[in-house]
């Protein structure tokens, strides 16, 4: 087939680029004809709340990638959607995370399927965004019904999705991350990261965002009954530093804080020292930070909302707790007590067959078809 994906790629960073990145790959080697069509410009500077959207790594050498979408720029929408038209793909894969995304994914869309050929499918991360505008509702309604088919990752998507199309959609959960390596030895982990290997450690990985519970994690650190236990919270502010640093200033030497966006290299660093990672959120869909534990075989707490209970099978990989402090401490006091962490680990190794790029691939090859009525 031809395909098109048009999403975040290289030179952007983060795990949106990754997983296209990888669909890509996969396609490829089915014997599909690929390319990436990513963004001049994703966010306006103004609305980004990280140091920086790009990487400087060198582009994959294996990928056509090509930079051509502005999407804060309508007469660039027309000219891509035209383009596309076209061009005519057997289909266009998108991926749909926040609704910003919906006027230009949407205008595209809509252009480019006129000819009467080419298929809209979309990997859907969320229907309703984790922060909340007036405006989500309206530009939801807009690009998602220019869809012709999805592939979401929690029913809870699924259900938000029914709220606003009936268009074909088909299940396949959020695939394993494999682009971060291997686990390394822990005492060379430790080094990299200017941690003593005698101490223990757990983690809270990921972009900084009030939704995913660290102030939660925080007060729930207070409970817990091994008070040499140390917290890393890895990962870049993307929420007002003010809320959290009394939390983690009041804790001591008991948090390592290493608020920075941690480049791909340096993944499996954090996911060889910790001996569980921790999500606290307080609202989720699916979190790709699930799969990067499962590559590690890191066993995983996560609060009880969303669809994360669908990833993380309690007292199979790790514990699945109520979203509160108490909760999450409970959880991460018997994670510590009970001398399952062996056992999960050997359970993520058959457990995350589940998560493979192939099936995801495959489930978004029969949503297009299901929209050709093949």
């Amino acid at each position: 087939m031809k395909i098109c994906i048009l999403g975040p790629a290289h030179p952007y960073r983060g795990g949106l680029a990754s997983i296209m990145e990888t669909m890509a790959r996969v396609f490829a080697r089915r014997g599909d004809e690929v390319r990436i069509l990513t963004f001049t410009l994703q966010y306006p500077s103004f609305l980004f709340p990280g140091e920086s959207q790009t990487v400087d790594t060198p582009a994959p050498g294996d990928l056509r990638i090509e930079r051509c979408v502005n999407t804060v720029n309508p007469f660039n929408w027309i000219r891509v959607g035209r383009r596309l038209h076209r061009e005519a793909p057997d289909f266009i894969l998108m991926k749909y995370w926040t609704p910003f995304m919906a006027p230009c994914f949407g205008t595209i869309a809509r252009i480019a399927r006129r000819n009467g050929h080419t298929k809209v499918i979309c990997q859907i991360d969320n229907v309703e965004p984790h922060e909340h505008h007036f405006v989500d509702r309206p530009f939801n309604r807009y690009f998602l019904g220019s869809v012709d088919g999805f592939v979401y990752m929690s029913e809870q998507v699924h259900g938000e999705l029914l709220e606003y199309t009936s268009a074909p959609a088909l299940f396949s959960p959020h695939p394993m991350f494999e682009n971060f390596g291997s686990a390394v030895d822990r005492d060379e982990a430790c080094r990299r990261l200017g941690l003593d290997p005698a101490e223990r450690y757990m983690l809270f990985f990921g972009l900084i965002r009030d939704y995913k519970g660290l102030d939660t994690l925080l007060e729930a650190w207070k409970r817990i009954v091994d008070k040499r236990l140390k917290l890393i919270v890895a990962g870049e502010f993307y929420a007002s530093r003010d809320k959290y640093m009394p939390l983690i200033e009041a804790l001591g030497e008991r948090v390592i804080l290493h608020d920075r966006f941690v480049a791909d290299s340096d993944v499996k660093y954090y996911f060889s020292a910790a001996e569980a990672i921790i999500l606290p959120y307080k609202s989720a869909t699916q979190s790709g930070v699930t799969q990067i534990a499962y590559n590690f075989c890191l066993p995983i707490i996560v609060s009880d909302v969303g669809g994360l209970a669908e990833i993380v099978p309690d007292d199979v990989v790790g514990y699945v707790c109520p979203p509160t402090a108490g909760g999450v401490a409970t959880a991460i006091n018997r994670m510590c007590e009970d001398g399952n962490n062996a056992r999960f680990r050997r359970n993520m190794i058959e457990e995350r067959k589940r998560f493979s790029w192939e099936e995801m691939c495959s489930r978004i090859t029969e949503v297009y078809k299901k929209t050709t009525g093949r």
